[in-house]
């Protein structure tokens, strides 16, 4: 009974934002169940790595005015240190937008901001330290992704051996703990049918409400994402240690159906938009592939290969992806040559190259504006994997896409403005609060 009520509020949830909300601008990766900002964005956080020797070496969220026509557009206009290095990684706003959760891979903190009180001026509304032990053993807290009233958040690891073996886990959207789902393995199916393995990995999430339908995908553990990545590299042990799955979930009652064989890591996760785009894509760091998880025409969710992402044999490192609101195209970032890629998608089985840029001499992340016309790029993919010396440049860096050619509007240097390393982005705006 419980679960059947939750399915039918979560439809309820979804109906009336599509309903009540004009989708014009924002982050194409967001959680559908939360208001999109309508118009121009004003502000983007920077969820910022302390960087040894730089400022006062902590982590932090950095706010940038991206307001055109400001005094102060292109310009960090606040900056909330948390005191200490703990890998700030990934962050995401709770479904009424008015928080934004932000986790550290090796600490497992959980920082909580107040968004909406001054949006250029978020403030740590609450501290979560007691991941590990709320959860059972899951360390890593990566993905935060809404959900109505409550966070879904994936972890990387687990503090018995730090490997890769680990779970989905839900709070509340005041914080507090509700439930763990462990990964399926071999070991312990869960009921899942399973491909050809079932590691057991985490990563991303996504969902797709009106097909009940929640997707996660692999990567690595502790002992591996907290390694040099030189180091690693060359620890054949090390890198057996990666995911090759993605796990299709019953998105209400949290039960895994089937694990997908994707070698190679899968990272992020995408959903296509349309009102009948049963499809998301995710792309393999390790082999540099483009993979396309779609339901056939029997109803059934099938996981292939679809596109090369660069040169696979030069390991060009695939790590975020960006599909367009209108499902055409889809920018891919690859960190080691520091490019990004746009994919025309139109034909969802059969991605084509049309563009590159060079972005920096590595780059991870990309958020792109709803209506696609801003592109924006972020630098560091973790403290122990950045590159070293002159090539260890840390950026955000906004581009004007005219659909032919990036053209930059700004750059900020975080290491020269004494911030640290550049991770994810999230957009702001005060219209969302004030009616």
């Amino acid at each position: 009974m419980i679960l059947r009520l939750l399915s039918l509020l979560s439809a309820m949830t979804l109906a009336l934002v599509v309903q009540t909300v004009s989708l014009t601008a924002d982050e194409t990766c967001q959680s559908p169940y939360m208001p999109k900002i309508t118009g121009q964005e004003q502000f983007v956080y920077v969820w910022t790595l302390g960087m040894e020797g730089v400022g006062d070496e902590s982590d932090k969220l950095v706010t940038v005015d991206v307001r055109p026509g400001s005094k102060t557009f292109g310009k960090v206009v606040n900056s909330h240190s948390v005191g200490g290095r703990h890998e700030a990684h990934h962050a995401g706003f709770t479904a009424d937008r008015k928080y934004l959760w932000a986790g550290g891979l090796d600490t497992n903190n959980i920082y909580i901001y107040d968004v909406h009180t001054d949006p250029s001026k978020p403030k740590l509304d609450k501290t979560i330290t007691t991941f590990v032990a709320d959860t059972g053993g899951a360390v890593g807290p990566h993905t935060f992704y809404a959900l109505p009233g409550r966070m879904m958040i994936t972890a990387l690891s687990n503090d018995k051996d730090n490997s890769g073996r680990t779970a989905l886990v839900e709070y509340s959207n005041e914080g507090k703990y509700i439930a763990t789902h462990w990964v399926p393995t071999d070991k312990d199916p869960r009921g899942a049918k399973i491909e050809k393995v079932a590691d057991g990995y985490g990563y991303d999430v996504r969902v797709l409400p009106r097909k009940n339908v929640m997707l996660s995908s692999s990567f690595t553990g502790w002992s591996n994402y907290m390694m040099d990545f030189g180091q690693m590299l060359k620890d054949e042990e090390a890198m057996k240690r990666f995911g090759q799955t993605v796990t299709l979930w019953d998105l209400h009652t949290r039960q895994p159906k089937k694990v997908f064989h994707v070698p190679g890591s899968p990272l992020e996760i995408r959903w296509a938009w349309g009102d009948d785009a049963n499809y998301a894509y995710t792309s393999t760091a390790l082999t540099s592939k483009l993979w396309l998880i779609k339901e056939d025409d029997k109803g059934e969710w099938q996981a292939t290969e679809v596109a090369d992402i660069g040169d696979p044999s030069k390991i060009p490192l695939p790590v975020d992806i960006s599909i367009g609101a209108d499902d055409k195209t889809m920018w891919v970032n690859t960190f080691m040559d520091g490019k990004t890629r746009l994919f025309d998608v139109s034909n969802p089985e059969a991605p084509k190259q049309i563009y590159e840029k060079q972005i920096g001499n590595q780059v991870n992340m990309v958020s792109q504006s709803w209506d696609g016309d801003r592109v924006y790029f972020t630098s560091s993919l973790l403290a122990n994997w950045d590159k070293k010396g002159d090539q260890n440049d840390q950026y955000l860096k906004a581009y004007t896409w005219d659909g032919k050619e990036l053209k930059e509007q700004f750059e900020i240097d975080f290491v020269k403005e004494g911030l640290g390393r550049a991770h994810i982005m999230r957009f702001g705006s005060s219209e969302l609060y004030t009616g």
